[in-house]
C-alpha cells in the first residue's frame, strides 16, 4: 500500500519543470514588449529634438540677412518720420501761435465784458416821469394837450432841465413792422421830440401789458423819484401835481390816485367785463381798492419792482384792475388824493375859486373829458394853474 501512494504522488512533480521554463520565457516576452514601448516614445523625442536644432541652423544662417534688411527698413522708418516732423513742425507753430492769439482775444473779450457789467448804467436823475397814454389814431387828442397843459419845443426842454419833469407821449409799435401808422409817428416825434417809444405792439386790449412797458421802459431811461400814467383825454396841472407828490417823498412805497372799488362785471359784452370773475368770489362782489386808469402815480420802488417782475406779473382785462393786483400783497401806502379826479366846469372851476386847484379834471361819464379835442381848451382856461405855477413850485 504504501509504494502505490508514492507512486501517485510523484507524477505532478514531473510537470513542474516545464512550467518552470514556460514561466522564464513568458516574463522575458513580457520585459521586451515593456522596453520596446519606452524606447519608442525616445526616439521620436531625438527626432523633433534633431528637426529643432536644424530649424535653429536654418534661422541662424539667415539671421544676418535679415537682421541687415531690418535695420535698413528702420533706417527708412527713421528718414520718414524726420522729414514728416519736419513737415509738422511749422504747424504745430502755427496752431500754438492761433492758440496763443484766440487765448488772448478771449481774455480781452471777458475783461470788456466785465467791464461793461461793472459800468454803472448812467439814467438822468430827475423828480417825476409823466408818460401820457396814446394811440395812433390819436393825433388831435395830442394837439390839444400840446395846445393846452403840456409845454413844448424849447419849454419842454426847460421843464426837463430845470424842474425835473419828463413828460412825454408813450406809444408803441403796430402789428406791421415799419408800417403807416409808424411812419406817421416817427415823422410827428420827429417834428416835437415828445414821444417814448415803447417795445409793445398797440391795442385796447393790450393796456395791461403797454402799463408795464411803460414804468419798466422809463425805469431804465430815468431816475425818477415818481412815475405817472396818465390818459390823453385828461387835463392836468402839472405845478399842483408835482406839489402833490413831493409831499409823499418820505414814503419808499407810496400808490396815489382816486382809490375805488368797482364791481366785478361777469357778464359778457358789456364794458369792462372781467373774463376772469371768477377769482372774485361770489358773483356781485367788487374789486379791491385800485386807482382809476385815468390818471395815477406810484413811487420809485414800486415802478422798479414792476420792471424787475414784469415777466410773472399777471393782466387782468382791465389795466387799473391789473395794477392794483400787483401792489395788493406788498408794503404800500394808498393815497386816495380826490384832487386828482375832479369833474370839469363847473366843478374844477368851482374849487379853483376857492383856491383848491385840481391836480387832474375829466368827466367820469366818458372816462375823460367827453369830446376832448374840443372841450379840453375850455377845461384849461377854466380849471388851468397858470403857465407860471409850474416854474414857481417848490418840490
Amino acid at each position: 500500500m504504501k509504494g502505490r501512494v508514492t507512486t501517485k504522488a510523484s507524477a505532478p512533480a514531473k510537470w513542474i519543470p516545464f512550467l518552470c521554463v514556460f514561466c522564464f520565457a513568458l516574463g522575458i516576452l513580457f520585459s521586451n514588449r515593456l522596453w520596446d514601448s519606452s524606447a519608442e516614445p525616445n526616439g521620436q523625442q531625438l527626432l523633433s529634438q534633431r528637426r529643432h536644432e536644424q530649424e535653429l541652423q536654418v534661422i541662424n544662417g539667415d539671421s544676418d540677412s535679415t537682421t541687415n534688411k531690418k535695420l535698413s527698413q528702420n533706417k527708412d522708418v527713421m528718414d520718414e518720420v524726420l522729414k514728416t516732423h519736419e513737415v509738422i513742425q511749422p504747424t504745430r507753430s502755427l496752431d500754438k501761435s492761433i492758440a496763443v492769439l484766440q487765448t488772448q482775444l478771449a481774455s480781452k473779450s471777458s475783461q470788456e465784458m466785465s467791464l461793461k457789467s461793472s459800468a454803472p448804467v448812467l439814467r438822468q436823475k430827475v423828480f417825476m416821469v409823466i408818460g401820457i397814454n396814446t394811440a395812433f389814431s390819436s393825433r388831435k387828442r395830442r394837439d390839444s394837450v400840446r395846445e393846452t397843459w403840456m409845454p413844448q419845443g424849447e419849454k419842454l426842454v426847460q421843464l426837463e432841465r430845470e424842474k425835473g419833469i419828463i413828460v412825454r407821449f408813450m406809444i408803441g409799435h403796430s402789428a406791421t413792422s415799419n408800417s403807416i401808422l409808424d411812419r406817421a409817428i416817427d415823422s410827428e416825434d420827429a417834428q416835437h421830440k415828445d414821444f417814448l417809444r415803447l417795445e409793445h405792439v398797440e391795442g385796447y386790449h393790450e393796456l395791461s401789458a403797454k402799463t408795464k412797458i411803460f414804468f419798466s421802459t422809463a425805469v431804465a431811461k430815468w431816475d425818477a423819484e415818481f412815475y405817472v400814467k396818465v390818459d390823453d383825454d385828461v387835463h392836468v396841472n402839472l405845478g399842483m401835481l408835482a406839489s402833490t407828490l413831493a409831499r409823499h417823498r418820505s414814503k419808499p412805497r407810496v400808490y396815489i390816485g382816486c382809490m375805488k372799488s368797482g364791481p366785478v362785471l361777469s357778464q359778457k359784452n358789456v364794458k369792462y367785463h372781467e373774463p376772469e370773475y371768477w377769482k372774485f368770489g361770489e358773483e356781485g362782489n367788487k374789486y379791491f381798492r385800485h386807482a382809476t386808469g385815468q390818471i395815477y402815480a406810484i413811487s420809485k420802488e414800486l415802478a422798479t419792482y414792476i420792471s424787475l417782475n414784469q415777466p410773472i406779473l399777471h393782466k387782468y382785462a382791465n389795466e387799473d384792475v391789473s395794477l392794483g393786483a400787483w401792489f395788493i400783497g406788498l408794503e404800500v401806502e394808498h393815497i386816495d388824493d380826490h384832487s386828482m379826479c375832479c369833474g370839469t366846469p363847473p366843478d374844477c372851476a368851482w374849487k379853483a375859486q376857492a383856491g383848491d386847484v385840481c391836480v387832474a379834471s375829466f368827466d367820469w361819464s366818458c372816462s375823460g373829458i367827453c369830446k376832448s379835442v374840443e372841450r379840453i381848451k375850455f377845461v384849461h382856461e377854466k380849471c388851468g394853474e397858470g403857465d407860471g405855477t409850474v416854474w414857481s413850485a417848490l418840490f
